[in-house]
């Protein structure tokens, strides 16, 4: 799923207008022929302005041919990632078999290992359940991308095979999670359908301009987001005593962990046939800041009732417990400058080569950031403020 909770903004955005802070010699990019002439692939007049500023189908019709050439590679490379049917989990997997005689009692058990679950994991555990349900947002998005969507709904290109059944293997996720809380007892149901109706409703603005480099930096992105956050959800249902739920957020992870390495793998590709454009979508991307899936989200009350934002609430909760903090972020944005080698090009001119710079350094400025918002927050400390979800319970902030 592209998903994962909100590093919190105030971190990441409360220091954009200042200078970026001064890193070693050895970190700054080494460009090839800075100076030089180069010929660019053409730049598309932008389209017309939206939301927000940005712009509908900026990708220039040679980078837009360029990605129309992907198809063997994604077929080869990328599809091979999915897993078959029949051998994938299933959320039947996981929980009690509602036709066997003791279905009672194994809920009963269920409902006693989650008995020790508390409410800010229950908070962050149904934000990231109710990210996963908004699926059909994450597959309407993919299909917004020029070059790349499903144009029939069946298409059998390899770009429609990859956004079905990256969408089907997805669909387990939300499902599973879902029917696991409600038979645990311990959440609010109906307050949690209200905040994926309204999610799904609301839809999300991811700022990718129809343009599929900038989706698939995306994508890469969010994906290992998802993997982090439910890996760490894995490793304190555990500490809790449950470990069925463990082993749920465990596979779930997994499936991200495959995710993330196929639109990956995708960018690997736009790197090697062109450097220059693939760095400028990152740093695009960066200076955007990657905007979570759930950022829409609204259960009709937080806001309306307390005055209070709900996902900027939920990533607090997210940020406290160390599911998905700020440096977090800052470990995606070092770990793509890694896998992408955008230190270590020579391969990059011109506007390519300030924007590899800028990617450079960018996760040691967010960490500074983020520790400078972290000491202004010990002056909260011990804020809280009720959740529907939980019944309206108090659950602390920072």
């Amino acid at each position: 799923m592209i998903k994962g909770t909100q590093p919190l903004a105030q971190s990441l955005s409360h220091g954009t207008s200042k200078k970026a802070h001064v890193i070693s010699r050895q970190r700054v990019v080494r460009c090839h022929a800075v100076a030089a002439a180069e010929r660019p692939i053409a730049t598309k007049t932008p389209g017309p302005i939206i939301m927000n500023g940005q712009v509908l189908h900026s990708l220039s019709q040679e980078r837009l041919e360029l990605v129309k050439t992907l198809g063997p590679y994604v077929e080869q490379q990328v599809l091979p990632l999915l897993k078959d049917t029949q051998k994938n989990w299933q959320p039947a997997d996981f929980l009690p078999e509602s036709s066997d005689p003791d279905f009672l009692d194994k809920v009963h058990d269920l409902r006693k290992r989650t008995s020790n679950l508390p409410d800010d994991y229950l908070v962050v555990f149904v934000g990231d359940m109710i990210t996963e349900e908004a699926l059909p947002t994450y597959m309407a998005m993919l299909n917004t991308l020029d070059g790349v969507r499903d144009d029939t709904g069946a298409s059998p290109t390899p770009w429609g095979t990859w956004t079905r059944q990256w969408t089907a293997e997805e669909n387990r996720h939300g499902d599973l999670m879902n029917k696991y809380m409600y038979l645990s007892g311990r959440v609010n149901m109906r307050a949690i359908e209200v905040t994926i109706q309204n999610l799904i409703g609301a839809g999300m603005d991811p700022k990718t301009e129809n343009n599929p480099y900038l989706g698939f930096i995306y994508t890469s992105f969010q994906e290992r987001a998802t993997k982090i956050s439910h890996g760490n959800t894995a490793r304190h249902a555990l500490t809790y005593g449950d470990e069925v739920l463990a082993k749920i957020c465990g596979s779930i992870a997994s499936d991200e962990g495959r995710h993330e390495i196929a639109y990956q793998r995708i960018i690997d590709e736009i790197y090697r046939k062109d450097p220059n454009g693939a760095t400028l979508a990152f740093a695009d991307m960066m200076r955007k800041q990657i905007v979570m899936p759930a950022h829409l989200m609204d259960d009709g009350e937080h806001t309306a009732v307390k005055g209070r934002n709900l996902f900027v609430d939920f990533s607090s909760v997210a940020e406290k417990t160390s599911t998905y903090t700020a440096m977090d972020y800052a470990d995606i944005m070092e770990h793509l400058n890694k896998k992408w080698r955008v230190a270590e090009r020579d391969d990059l001119t011109g506007e390519a080569c300030e924007a590899a710079d800028y990617l450079v350094k960018l996760p040691d400025r967010i960490r500074k950031l983020t520790e400078r918002a972290n000491a202004r927050k010990q002056k909260s400390k011990g804020q809280s403020t009720p959740f529907s979800w939980v019944f309206d319970r108090e659950v602390t902030l920072v």
